[in-house]
This record gives structure tokens, sequence and C-alpha cells, in this order.
């Protein structure tokens, strides 16, 4: 079943974070992740929403769980620490 992994990022050092946004799509595509939305506008209905956002779709909520504690993601997302406060979460889609 297909599942989404969906990011709030608040990035807080946009020089650092570079390396990470240059870094993260390539582990997430090596684990069949296709993005959806990344970074682009965002229009809030309710509630507040952070700076950026991204939502990346995977064959599995397990396809996604492995991407994420994957070596290679693992990399990326040591680049983005002290960079942004981050939320993820993964979902099943219906």
């Amino acid at each position: 079943m297909p599942a989404y992994w969906v990011s709030f990022i608040e990035v807080t050092d946009p020089a650092k974070f570079e390396g990470y946004a240059k870094e993260a799509p390539a582990a997430v595509a090596k684990y069949g992740g296709k993005m959806v939305a990344r970074g682009g506008k965002v229009q809030v209905l309710e509630g507040s929403a952070p700076g950026r956002m991204a939502v990346i779709e995977f064959a599995s909520i397990d396809q996604a769980v492995k991407c994420y504690n994957s070596p290679e993601y693992q990399a990326a997302k040591k680049k983005r620490e002290g960079a942004a406060n981050c939320t993820f979460v993964v979902t099943e889609s219906l």
C-alpha cells in the first residue's frame, strides 16, 4: 500500500541546510521514493505552517522507514543537524 513521508521543516541556517537539500534526494530515489511536493508555496488553512514542507511517495511505510534508516539518508541527515527543526511523519494511503 502506498505511503507518504511528510516533512515539516523550519530552516534555521540556510547555508548549512543546503548540504542536506543536495544529498537527501539521491537517498530518497535509491529507496524508491518519489518527490510529490518539495519547498513550494504553502497556503495555510488552519493552524500554522513551517517554512518548508516536503511530501514523498513510497511503495509502503516499511520502504519509507528503510530509506530513513539507510546509511545514505543518515549521512544527509547529519548535514542538517543544527540547520533546521524538523518533524517527519509517514502515513499510509487510502
